[in-house]
């Protein structure tokens, strides 16, 4: 399996487990965010592996709402919240303005991906784009 697909898939099936035992409300919001970019990921993602068949609208809303979520994202970071369950780095509050900045290029892409998906060949070079954006700000920011 390609990484570009591999890396968003089992960020999905980890992201359940993390949520277990997660105290604090300010850290469950942001899994529950995450959580929400990466099951809409998924959607491409098994379209793109051909798990499931291929829709033009499916995909292409997935991408609306994973700029929707992107655009939360740093609101759901401001305050700095921990929990031992947490994956989240410290440098995300000691570099926000880049941590944000990586939030926006995901909405971005997203946003200007969204409605441009025409057959299943678009997906391939999207997943790489979108999975290359969530390494890039996991990559430095989270465990």
């Amino acid at each position: 399996m390609k990484y570009w697909i591999a890396g968003p898939m089992i960020f999905v099936a980890a992201a359940a487990f993390a949520h277990s035992g997660v105290k604090d409300e300010r850290v469950l919001a942001r899994m529950a965010g995450m959580s929400a970019i990466a099951e809409h990921v998924k959607v491409i993602g098994s379209m793109a592996k051909g798990e499931m068949p291929f829709d033009a609208a499916a995909a292409n809303a997935a991408l609306t709402r994973i700029g929707d979520e992107a655009a939360r994202v740093p609101a759901l970071f401001e305050p700095e919240a921990d929990d031992p369950k947490s994956e989240a780095l410290p440098a995300i509050w000691d570099e926000f303005d880049s941590f944000e900045q990586k939030a926006v290029a995901l909405e971005t892409l997203a946003a200007q991906r969204a409605g441009t998906v025409e057959a299943s060949g678009d997906l391939v070079p999207l997943m790489r784009d979108i999975g290359g954006a969530c390494r890039d700000c996991h990559s430095e920011y989270r465990e």
